[in-house]
C-alpha cells in the first residue's frame, strides 16, 4: 500500500477470542466489525492495514464514496 490512509483503527484484546480484534469506526455500516484480528498487536495492525487497503480499493472500483476520516482537532 503506497497511499497514506487516514482512517481510525481500534485495537482491543479479547479474552474470549484470545486475539487482538480490530474495528474500523469510519467503515461501520459498510463492514461487520471487528474487521480483522491477530495473535499479536503487530499482527492485528498489519492485517488491519491490508483490510483497509482492500476496502478502499473495492469502494473505488465500484465508484462508491469513501467515508470521511475522523479528524482530531488540535488543542493548541
Amino acid at each position: 500500500m503506497t497511499e497514506r490512509l487516514r482512517y481510525s483503527m481500534v485495537v482491543q484484546w479479547s479474552d474470549e477470542d484470545q486475539a487482538y480484534l480490530v474495528t474500523l469506526p469510519e467503515w461501520e455500516g459498510r463492514v461487520f466489525n471487528p474487521v480483522t484480528h491477530g495473535e499479536s498487536y503487530e499482527d492485528a495492525i498489519r492485517q488491519a492495514h491490508e483490510a483497509l487497503a482492500a476496502l478502499v480499493s473495492s469502494a473505488r472500483q465500484h465508484n462508491e464514496p469513501l467515508p470521511m476520516p475522523q479528524i482530531i482537532a488540535s488543542t493548541a
